[in-house]
């Protein structure tokens, strides 16, 4: 066996004469042995980037500022129901036991909280069905960037946190949840039509 012929190496010379690369001629180019620092690769940051990372803090502003939002009216809410159940002689340590106390119905209200709480449920009001319609798909659009193809899933996690929110309650939720949870419903439909409709 004969192994000669793949030993052979066949040597090609270097090409420095620039008119030869690439059918140029010599009067295209000079020749320069200097480095050119303005040839070299310059980063230019993408305008897509600064797009998202600006609607990523627009989101998080909107997300902040919901948080504050309802930490403040919930906070008005437990203020008005501790009140109300000092008044009565009860006394609640956590959470859970004012929700249970509420959903008993085993309570009596004065006249000011009365009114305080029907303005806030009313059509107008902090807590009525569109407002608060309103607040959770804006909550769910801000954690979602806007985008429309994940509605379904931020639809399903409002599913999840009604019915655990039902569940907390011990019973059936009022009327006015009931219309809420429609009107959510609704608004989720609306915004995922913002998908197909693209």
């Amino acid at each position: 066996m004969n192994i000669n012929g793949i030993n052979n190496v066949t040597s090609v010379p270097k090409q420095s004469d620039p008119s030869i690369e690439y059918g140029t001629t010599s009067t295209d180019k000079p020749h320069s042995t200097q480095t050119d620092v303005a040839t070299g690769v310059i980063y230019e940051k993408s305008k897509n980037i600064e797009k998202n990372s600006e609607k990523n803090t627009q989101s998080t502003d909107i997300i902040n500022q919901l948080k504050a939002d309802v930490e403040q009216r919930t906070s008005q809410l437990r203020t008005l129901v501790e009140k109300m159940m000092t008044q009565q002689g009860k006394t609640i340590g956590k959470a859970d036991d004012i929700w249970s106390f509420l959903a008993s119905g085993d309570f009596t209200v004065d006249a000011e909280t009365k009114a305080q709480a029907q303005e806030d449920i009313s059509e107008d009001g902090y807590w009525g069905v569109e407002q608060t319609s309103e607040r959770i798909v804006e909550f769910a659009k801000a954690l979602s960037g806007g985008d429309p193809s994940k509605s379904q899933a931020m639809k399903d996690a409002f599913i999840e946190g009604f019915n655990a929110a039902t569940k907390a309650w011990g019973k059936e939720l009022p009327s006015i949840s009931k219309d809420t949870y429609d009107a959510v419903m609704n608004k989720f439909d609306e915004w995922s039509q913002e998908e197909s409709n693209k």
